[in-house]
């Protein structure tokens, strides 16, 4: 499993460390955290394989932060995996629709989640 650079956007601090801890010592991947939407498109650069993105925060949410990120100028088109709740087949075809290229559910599985991500690039785009 070759180790991935992950920006990890969610608002709920205990998320982004828990996916941090998650990330870093089950795969070995690197990991820029953003507390928002704003943040996420300070940090996003060409060194992010996959963005994990909480669909609902306060200010910038989820659906409009991957707009953003989608227009950003000067970077490749991000890969982005919503986390969320709202895991009803509608949901993730909205999320899909928008440009995203899967969904996990939250309260995701620590030990599954590097694997999760994984799967949904795999199954996206075989870069």
């Amino acid at each position: 499993m070759a180790a991935l650079t992950v920006l990890l956007v969610d608002d709920d601090d205990d998320i982004r460390r828990i996916g941090e801890l998650s990330l870093v010592d089950v795969a070995g991947d690197r990991v820029v955290l953003a507390g928002s939407g704003e943040e996420a498109l300070a940090r996003i650069d060409d060194s992010i394989d996959v963005v994990l993105l909480d669909a609902m925060m306060p200010g910038m949410d989820g659906p409009t932060t991957l707009g953003k990120l989608l227009e950003k100028p000067g970077i490749a088109k991000p890969r982005v995996i919503f986390l969320t709740a709202n895991v009803h087949e509608r949901d993730v075809q909205r999320y899909r629709s928008l440009g995203a290229i899967g969904v996990i559910a939250k309260p995701f599985d620590p030990v599954m989640l590097p694997t999760q991500i994984r799967a949904l690039l795999a199954a996206a785009d075989p870069r």
